[in-house]
């Protein structure tokens, strides 16, 4: 069944502060194999000036993807999760992510569309900080298979 169109441009409530701590900026930059200086040491990235480490730039989709959650959750919307898959991901920063930031996202429904039976959605993540500053927004685009016929 397609997804109901009347909830394009529907706005859920912003998630709680992510804090960003050094060591998970560490993991994460280790996990996806990039070495560069200004994501694992502070002194490296204070010369490239900043005043802490920053985050590898998908180093996001983490909390945005989590927030995106509550769209997917979201009964109303009927959207049956365990056909979906992931099927594009983007950023815009405005700034870098830093060691010591608290994020909060808010997700918005951007798109539903229907194409060849699959339900298309595009949520995008507005990522801000503490101070109510964006920081960097994010698009997620789920795709949900058609069901099978018997």
């Amino acid at each position: 069944m397609a997804l109901d169109q009347s909830f394009v441009g529907r706005t859920y409530p912003p998630t709680t502060p992510y804090e960003v701590g050094r060591e998970k900026i560490r993991e994460f930059a280790e996990a996806v194999g990039d070495a560069n200086p200004a994501y694992l040491d502070p002194d490296a990235a204070r010369t490239l000036g900043h005043g802490d480490v920053i985050a590898p730039p998908t180093f996001v989709f983490s909390i945005t993807f989590k927030a995106a959650g509550q769209v997917v959750q979201d009964p109303q919307l009927g959207l049956d999760y365990s056909r979906v898959v992931h099927g594009d991901q983007r950023f815009v920063y405005v700034r870098p992510v830093r060691a010591g930031d608290r994020l909060t996202v808010t997700s918005t429904i951007e798109t539903v569309k229907s194409m060849a039976g699959n339900d298309i959605l595009d949520i995008r993540g507005e990522v801000h900080d503490e101070s109510g500053e964006l920081v960097v927004t994010a698009w997620t685009k789920l795709v949900a298979r058609a069901a099978e016929e018997a």
